[in-house]
This record gives C-alpha cells, sequence and structure tokens, in this order.
C-alpha cells in the first residue's frame, strides 16, 4: 500500500512547482482571492506513479497541477466547490487545450449534503444540420477524420453558459474573480509539459490551422519543446471579456462572429453553425439518474449523469449485472513475481471475464436505446428500466462458460422500438474535474471539445493576438449513420437542436442510510470513460481499496466486441484464459485520467482520500 500523505507532500515531480502554494497554505485566509502563479512544473508523460493524497476540509483533483493549484487557491479563500470548477476549467482551456475548455461541452454534477443536481452543458447541433450531415458525396458515412477536421463537426459550445447557471446557483465568490488564474498565466504565460508536447508531435491536423499553427508551433514547424513558455494572449482578452459581461461575451457579438467566420468559412470541409446557434443555446437542468448498489450488508446510492449521457446507465449496468454473477466472490489477486504488472494486485481472470460479458450487454442496450431525452423516448417509458433488478438479474443470466461475442440489445419493461442499434464509432478527448469544499459541498464534472485538439480550428478576433481557443468535433459523438439498412432510424442520429450521446460518467457516490457523500470521481477515455469509472468504483467499494490504489489498477474494458487490456499490465496466464473462452483479446494503450475523491477515516480521523492517475498528469491538492 502506497503512504497517503498530507496535501502539500506531492509526489517529488510536483514538489517543486507547488512550494509557493504550500507556503501560503500555513497562512490565514486572505481577505479577497488574490490569485498567485505558481513556480510552474513541465509535467509528465507517460506513467508517473502518484502516492496519493489526504486532506482533513477540502480537496480538488484536475487534470494538471496548474489547474489543480487554481481551484485550491479558490478554496482556501473560502470559495465553493462550484467556484474551484471554473476556475480549473478556464485554467484548463489554458494548460490542456487537447482536451477541454470554453469551446466545448460539459457534465456537472453537483452535490449540497445528499441533494445531487445535474447541469448539462452539452453542445447542440446547429439549426441547419441535417441527418446526412456525416454522409458523403458516395452515398456512405465519412471517414472520422474526415469528418472532424473544419466546420462541420462543431456544436454549439455549452460549458461557459451551463457554469454561469451554476454558479449564480451555487458561487460564493464573484463570477470575474473565478479567471484571474487562467488570464494571468494566459498573459504570463505557462511551461508546455512533456504531455501536451507529445500530442503536439504525433498530431497530423492542427497545423493545418494557420491560426494554431501560429501558436503551437516554432517557424519550422515544429511543436514548441517541453518547458517552453507558451503566452495566449488573446485568450486571456476573450476571457476578461466573459469575466466582465458573462457567457454572452462568448455567444454574442466579436467572439461569437469569429467563431462563426472559422466553421463557416472553413475552405474544405465548413459547418452550419450560426449566430442564432449561438445566441440561442440554453444549457439544461436534468434529474440526475441514481441507482442502489448494494454490497453485502452495505448500501449505497451511485449518481451519474442522465440521458444524453450514456455513462451512468451503462456505469450501473456493468455493476448491477457483475451483482448478480460470482464476480461478487472474487478477491483481487497479487501479481506473480516478475510480473509485468508493476503495481501489484490483479482482477483475476475469472473476474474480468465476468466484467467483460456484462459490458457487452450493457454496451448493447446503450446503441440501441440512449440518446438526446428532448428527442428519443426511453424504453418503457424510463431510463431506469435499464437499472430496474428484475431486468438486470435476467441480463447475468445469458452470461454462459463461453462468450457471447456480441450481446444483443434486452427489452427492459418489455419495451418495444421501431430504432435500429447505432454502429461502433470512434470516441475520444475529454478531462475530468473532482472538487469537495469546507462547507461539505461537491461537484463531479467532465468536460471535453470530443477528439485530440478538438475540430482543429482555433479561435481569434485579432491577428495581432497570438492564441485563441478551440472548437469542438462533438457533432461526431453523433452516429455517422441516420438509419440501418432496413431504413430504421438511429436513436442518435443527427437533427437540429439535438444533443449529442456522450460516454462522459461524472459519478457521486453515497451513503444510502446517511446521506453522506462518500466519492466524487470520474475520468475522460471516449467510450471508455465508462469502463474506466465502474473500475474505480468496483475498486473502492468492492475490493477496499484507496482511490490512488483503484485507479492505479489497470484499465480494461469491453465495447461490445474484442475484450480491451492496457497493453504489458496483465500476465500471459490470464490472457490465455480469456482466449480459451472464446474472448479475441487486444492488448492496447488504454490512457485514462481518472479523478477520485473519497471519504474514509485515516486513524480514527475523517479525512478526504485524493487519488490522480499516473497516466497522465493530474494532482490532488487541499487543506
Amino acid at each position: 500500500m502506497r503512504p497517503y500523505l498530507r496535501a502539500q507532500r506531492m509526489t517529488a515531480s510536483v514538489v517543486a512547482a507547488l512550494a509557493v502554494v504550500t507556503l501560503a497554505a500555513c497562512s490565514s485566509p486572505p481577505a479577497a482571492f488574490h490569485y498567485q502563479v505558481p513556480q510552474q512544473p513541465e509535467g509528465s508523460s507517460g506513467y508517473t506513479e502518484k502516492p496519493g493524497w489526504a486532506t482533513e476540509r477540502f480537496a480538488v483533483a484536475a487534470a494538471n497541477p496548474l489547474a489543480t493549484d487554481a481551484g485550491y487557491q479558490v478554496l482556501k479563500a473560502g470559495g465553493s466547490a462550484l467556484d474551484a470548477a471554473i476556475a480549473v476549467q478556464m485554467v484548463l482551456t489554458l494548460v490542456e487545450p487537447q482536451s477541454s475548455g470554453i469551446g466545448g461541452g460539459a457534465f456537472l454534477l453537483h452535490a449540497a449534503g445528499s441533494k445531487v443536481e445535474a447541469y448539462d452543458g452539452r453542445e447542440t447541433a446547429p439549426a441547419a444540420a441535417t441527418e446526412n450531415l456525416f454522409i458523403g458525396a458516395n452515398g456512405k458515412p465519412m471517414a472520422f477524420h474526415d469528418a472532424v477536421v473544419g466546420g462541420r463537426s462543431v456544436g454549439v459550445p455549452g460549458t461557459v453558459r451551463m457554469l454561469e447557471q451554476a454558479h449564480k446557483e451555487h458561487g460564493k465568490l464573484a463570477w470575474a474573480t473565478l479567471f484571474e488564474p487562467a488570464i494571468q498565466l494566459a498573459e504570463q504565460g505557462f511551461k508546455v509539459s512533456a504531455r501536451l508536447h507529445t500530442l503536439l508531435a504525433n498530431e497530423k491536423f492542427l497545423a493545418q490551422d494557420p491560426v494554431a499553427r501560429a501558436y503551437f508551433f516554432d517557424a519550422a514547424g515544429q511543436p514548441w519543446p517541453v518547458g517552453h513558455t507558451l503566452k495566449n494572449p488573446e485568450l486571456a482578452s476573450v476571457l476578461r471579456a466573459i469575466a466582465r459581461n458573462g457567457s454572452k461575451a462568448l455567444l454574442e457579438g466579436e467572439v461569437a462572429q469569429a467563431i462563426v467566420a472559422k466553421v463557416q468559412g472553413h475552405a474544405g470541409n465548413p459547418g452550419g453553425l450560426s449566430l442564432a446557434d449561438l445566441a440561442g443555446y440554453q444549457p439544461k437542468k436534468r434529474e440526475a439518474l441514481c441507482s442502489d448498489y448494494q454490497i453485502g450488508a452495505k448500501a449505497y446510492r451511485v449518481c451519474g449523469f442522465p440521458p444524453p449521457s450514456s455513462g451512468a446507465i451503462a456505469v450501473a449496468q456493468i455493476l448491477g449485472i457483475l451483482k448478480n454473477t460470482d464476480a461478487t466472490t472474487m478477491p483481487l489477486q497479487e501479481g506473480p513475481q516478475g510480473s509485468a504488472d508493476p503495481l501489484g494486485p490483479l482482477p483475476t481472470a475469472d473476474w474480468l471475464y465476468l466484467y467483460n460479458e456484462a459490458a457487452r450487454l450493457a454496451f448493447a442496450d446503450r446503441a440501441q436505446y440512449v440518446a438526446d431525452p428532448d428527442f428519443v423516448r426511453p424504453p418503457a417509458g424510463s431510463w431506469m428500466s435499464l437499472l430496474d433488478p428484475a431486468y438486470l438479474a435476467s441480463r447475468a443470466r445469458l452470461i454462459q462458460p463461453q462468450s457471447m461475442k456480441v450481446a444483443q440489445p434486452g427489452t427492459p419493461g418489455g419495451a418495444q422500438t421501431s430504432m435500429a442499434p447505432m454502429p461502433d464509432q470512434p470516441e475520444y478527448g475529454t478531462s475530468h474535474i473532482s472538487v469537495v469544499d469546507a462547507r461539505g459541498n461537491a461537484v463531479a464534472m467532465t468536460t471535453t471539445i470530443e477528439d485530440q485538439f478538438g475540430s482543429r480550428q482555433m479561435v481569434s478576433t485579432s491577428s495581432a493576438r497570438s492564441g485563441g481557443f478551440l472548437l469542438n468535433n462533438e457533432l461526431t459523438d453523433f452516429s455517422f449513420a441516420p438509419s440501418d439498412a432496413q431504413g430504421r432510424p438511429i436513436a442518435n442520429r443527427v437533427e437540429p437542436g439535438k444533443r449529442p450521446r456522450s460516454s462522459m460518467a461524472p459519478t457521486l457516490v453515497f451513503d444510502k442510510a446517511s446521506g453522506r457523500l462518500l466519492m466524487s470521481g470520474g475520468s475522460p477515455g471516449g467510450a471508455l470513460i465508462i469502463h474506466y469509472t465502474a473500475k474505480t468504483i468496483y475498486g473502492i467499494f468492492n475490493w477496499g481499496l484507496t482511490p490512488q490504489q483503484a485507479i492505479n489498477l489497470p484499465n480494461f474494458g469491453n465495447l461490445n466486441g474484442p475484450t480491451l487490456l492496457e497493453e504489458k499490465r496483465f500476465t500471459s496466464t490470464t490472457i490465455d484464459n480469456l482466449r480459451a473462452r472464446g474472448a479475441e483479446v487486444r492488448e492496447m494503450n488504454m490512457t485514462s485520467g481518472l479523478q477520485a475523491i473519497t471519504r474514509s477515516e485515516v486513524h480514527g480521523k475523517p479525512m478526504w482520500l485524493g487519488g490522480a492517475d499516473p497516466r497522465r498528469e493530474g494532482v490532488v491538492m487541499g487543506d
């Protein structure tokens, strides 16, 4: 077991980076928020072991140390969990532009006590969009990146307006105050991390955009090296406008005109986004999707985001199906001496087999039923029909000693549908933020521009200023094909004003009896978000792991096809066992970006335990 350290005792790679904040943490909270730029780390790429963290009063976990630090300083100044999440998101727009930002969308869960609210900031399709948006001249669905790169894939950004709505209800510090960290960092510059450099070096499309090329690459067309100080005065200008005038500064006026010009003016792949689409965007408050999860005598309430996200439904289905199998009796096994897995405990082959069969069943239902609820009716009139205990028990009975290979959707509540299942399609991107504040409020927010660097379109309002912000390619989360070969429509097809289906799975877990918050967590990772999140929940609550230990476990998953295993993390014996049961096994890079904060007792004292994914550069901070 790795030791859990106090918030200011980070891993060696980030101690120096956060030294300024550590000293500030020893003083009393300031009367007014005053952001201090910390010494800046050079980040990490690949796998960097994290120790886990323990704090007493509050904690924030995010995908970049500078973003985590901004949230920490907001909490230290008396800000709410929601305030911290806003500050974190604005800094992520700058330092992690490949994953999320003001040009994208987000799902946010907020808990005040046991009351959970769900804020939907998902992008919407423009009014001019048609169901054939991604059908090429040959009458067939376009290749993925042919659809992504350009204006065609850009949906109406929703993150800023959603955060503005949530701030009106749960903010403590002034809206403008929360933009100070990102503005200062954009003006003074931040150091390019190893991860950002690596992604830029492997990026094929971003340099085609002249604004992005001038910002991310040097005169020779090479990505800026690790440690290079990168300034973004254009983003600072846009953030100042949003700080003064709210979301209207992004969705109306000069910035909106620049967005529309970028989308509609793309030479080879223009889109139909309009000024009216931007000005008319409205976030939605939805009812959180909460379900019971029983482990022995202990009952939990697991809350996630409802459709248009498929995350909460699929996670709850997988957990619910496993509960009806022998998986509940299977502990972790210690990795054998000399194992390729450097972290020790591993799921057994028997458990992995059951998990992957349960995942096939969940993803079959996901493909059949889940889409924007403003356009598609849930089966049997309720999304909870997919989580009915009797239905999940019946699905579990379909698991046999040999793999079903491809599962078929079920009929929850006897549901009848004329829709066709959506074919498998790539999903990428995202970032996750978890926060708990000193008042006991919590946020779990997963935020995205979809593919790496989104649509590869960088918006600027002035050629005199370097930088800008990237636009999403969220419309490629819709089904490219609007119907199947028989002409049956696909629930998640493109329609004007519709929100594309997502896999984002921000999650809050409560003790059912007391209503006490036990966990805030989530991950990026496209469709695999569902598996990364389910793994972490299972590791913490079924296997009794700390959040860092659960996050460290090897990744695995199934999208109703091959069994996917994180490369070099499983033994040949495990792989052979799965193949002997009929599973097609593929080892691959599975780069999750999990963040999790849990409530626990350390030496009899209530503490927040935090974990950040060693596969990315995130950290946890708190007091």
